[in-house]
Order: C-alpha cells, then structure tokens, then sequence
C-alpha cells in the first residue's frame, strides 16, 4: 500500500513540474513545434516516466536533467530569436514543392515527401487540383503554405460538382491501376490519351492527375 501511495505521490509532484516547464518554455502549438522542442520534450517525458516507475531512485535526481534540459531549450530559443543562420540550422528553411505550377520532385525526395502527403495536404486546403496551385511551400513546421492561381475574369467559371475530385493516375511514372479503376478506365486508354497530347514515355511523367474529363501533366525535374 505504501508503495502506491509512493507512486501516486511521484506521479502528481511531476505532472506539476512537467507543467511548469513547459510552460516555462513557452506556448507552441504541437504542429509548429521544431526539432529542438520535439527532442526536449522528449527527453524530458521520458525522464518522468522513469522517475514514476523507479521509486528507490531519489526524485531529485531526475529533476536537475529535466532543469537543465530546460535552461538549454530556453537559452537556444532565445538565440534563435537573435540570429537568424542558427534558426536556420535548427529548424531548416521553408521548401518549395510547387513553383509557379511545377512540382519539384528534387524537393519532395530530399524531405521525403511523396505524391499522396502533398494530395492529403491540399485537401485539408480545399484544394481539389494541382493545377489551381501557383506556389506551395513546405513550411518548417510540416505545413503546407498553398497559393493558388488568379482566376481569369473573363473565363467563366465552371464550379465543381460535388463528389469531383482529383484522381491520380500516375505517380514517379507509374500508372495507378487504383485510380483507373475509380475513373472506370483502362490502362490502354490512358496510354492512348497520354500519346495524343503528344507524351510518349509515361515513364518520364512525374504526375498525372484526371478531374473533370481534364488532364495534369507534370514531367520528372530532368525532362
């Protein structure tokens, strides 16, 4: 029964510190945490964690790391406000993965960020197509910053059926037998389609997207 107690009694004295450090470090949201605040807090959490199930060890010292990872988060987050070569070394810049309407595969592959992350991304935009994209960033956070084409005034607009959405057909110069089926097509008659508008190795398309009876067709980097 005393050992119990002993926990419950570990288990609120942290939970009130953790408390007070983090909010000693100030309030981010858990989506705009950087690298350094995801490793502190780590650490930290998993210092509690041992510190509520080895109750012989004395609480004190698991309280001086957990202060002192603390003070080193604080102190380079401050730094961090000053200059802006270290911000930049510890939480990266932001990427272009669309530039003026072309996907930068280069981008995508060196944050390991594929076809299906940027589609998710631009759904929870209410972005249904690639091709209303001008510019997306990949912000340091994980976020997608998305700006989209001007409309014409003069084109009238064609608003979107309920239920119409982007359909991927290729991706890194695969057919997706998936979105053919979705589309009710075959895989000759998007070879067929793709050879009309005068591309003949599906192998060198980065993407292709089908929407509204209309094609988007981005080629790899190096085409």
């Amino acid at each position: 029964m005393v050992v119990y107690l002993h926990i419950i009694f570990r288990t609120l004295i942290l939970y009130i510190i953790l408390l007070l450090i983090f909010r000693l470090m100030g309030k981010r949201e858990i989506g705009e945490l950087s690298v350094l605040d995801l490793v502190v807090f780590i650490m930290i959490g998993e210092m509690a964690v041992i510190a509520i199930e080895n109750t012989k060890d004395p609480l004190f010292h698991t309280l001086i790391p957990m202060v002192l990872l603390m003070l080193i988060q604080i102190t380079l987050a401050l730094i961090s406000l000053k200059s802006k070569k270290f911000r930049d070394i510890v939480d990266g810049k932001p990427t272009i993965i669309i530039n003026r309407g072309k996907l930068d595969e280069q981008a995508m592959r060196k944050h390991r960020y594929n076809f299906d992350d940027l589609m998710m991304q631009l759904r929870e935009k209410d972005v249904r197509s690639i091709n209303d994209v001008e510019f997306a960033i990949l912000e340091t956070s994980g976020k997608l910053s998305v700006i989209e084409k001007m409309e014409d005034p003069k084109k009238p607009k064609n608003p979107q059926k309920n239920g119409d959405i982007t359909i991927p057909l290729i991706m890194d110069g695969m057919i997706m037998e998936e979105g053919l089926s979705k589309i009710k097509k075959t895989n000759l008659w998007l070879r067929q389609e793709i050879k009309k508008m005068g591309y003949r190795d599906i192998k060198k398309i980065s993407f292709c997207s089908y929407e509204n009876g209309k094609f988007f067709i981005d080629l790899m980097d190096n085409e």
